[in-house]
C-alpha cells in the first residue's frame, strides 16, 4: 500500500526542518515534498525539493499537486525582512500557497501561527499572524489545522539576540512549558495530528483545529 504525500512549505526553517525529519523517519509517509526558494541538502530517497519564487507561485502551480496532507511553517522577522517583507512573508506567501494547494485539492492544511496571534491586534506580529489564520480559513478546506506555539525554543542557525536571551531566561523558569516549548515537541505533534482523524467534536461546519500550546505540548511529548 502506498504511503501519504507530505508537501512542507517553510522546510529550512526551525520548526520546518524538525518537521521534515520527522516525516521522513515516519513510515506512514512515502514522500515529502519540500516547496522552497532555494535547495537543501537532504539525505532521503524519500524527500524531494521543488524550486520556486514566491513572488510568482502562480507560476509553480505544479509544484503544488499530489499532496494529500500539508504543512506549512513559513516565516520570517521585522528585523530580518522590514515590516513589509515580514507581512509579505507571513501573510501573503502562506496564504498565496494555501490557495493553491487548495485549488489542487490538498485536503488537509497545516499552519504554523503564534500563541498570541489576532488579526485585530494593535502590534504587527500577533496581527500579521491573525490575518494569516483568518485568510487561510476563509478558503474552506476540508480540514484545517492551526498551531499556535508559544516561544520556540532551539538552537537557530541565524542569530536573533533578544530572542536568545529570552530563550535563555525562559528556560530558567518556564519548567512546566507554559510560555515556551522546543520546535521538535511541535514538529511531532503537526504529525500526530495528521495521522489522526479529526475531532468527532467538532461539526461538519467547523472544519478547524486550534491547537495551543498546552495542546501541542499533550500531543508532541511522549
Amino acid at each position: 500500500m502506498s504511503g501519504i504525500v507530505a508537501l512542507v512549505l517553510g522546510g529550512t526553517g526551525e520548526v520546518g526542518r524538525e518537521l521534515v525529519r520527522e516525516l521522513i523517519a515516519n513510515p506512514a509517509f512515502s514522500r515529502v515534498v519540500m516547496v522552497s526558494r532555494r535547495e537543501v541538502q537532504l539525505d532521503s530517497d524519500k524527500a524531494e525539493q521543488k524550486i520556486v519564487d514566491f513572488e510568482n507561485l502562480d507560476d509553480y502551480k505544479e509544484a503544488f499537486q499530489e499532496a494529500q496532507v500539508s504543512f506549512c511553517c513559513l516565516g520570517t522577522t521585522r528585523g530580518k525582512a522590514g515590516t513589509k517583507g515580514f507581512v509579505k512573508v507571513d501573510r501573503d506567501y502562506v496564504v498565496h500557497a494555501a490557495r493553491l494547494l487548495k485549488e489542487a485539492g490538498c485536503p488537509h492544511f497545516n499552519l504554523v501561527s503564534y500563541s498570541g496571534a489576532n488579526k485585530n491586534a494593535f502590534f504587527l506580529y500577533p496581527k500579521t499572524k491573525g490575518e494569516a489564520e483568518s485568510m487561510v480559513t476563509e478558503l474552506n478546506f476540508p480540514r484545517l489545522s492551526i498551531f499556535r506555539p508559544a516561544l520556540l525554543l532551539c538552537e537557530r542557525e541565524e542569530t536573533r539576540p533578544v530572542e536568545k536571551i529570552a530563550q535563555v531566561v525562559v528556560r530558567g523558569f518556564d519548567w512546566r512549558n507554559k510560555i515556551s516549548i522546543g520546535t521538535d515537541t511541535v514538529a511531532r505533534a503537526m504529525v500526530i495530528n495528521a495521522l489522526e482523524p479529526q475531532s468527532p467534536t467538532k461539526s461538519e461546519e467547523c472544519k478547524v483545529e486550534i491547537f495551543q500550546n498546552t495542546d501541542i505540548l499533550r500531543l508532541g511529548i511522549d
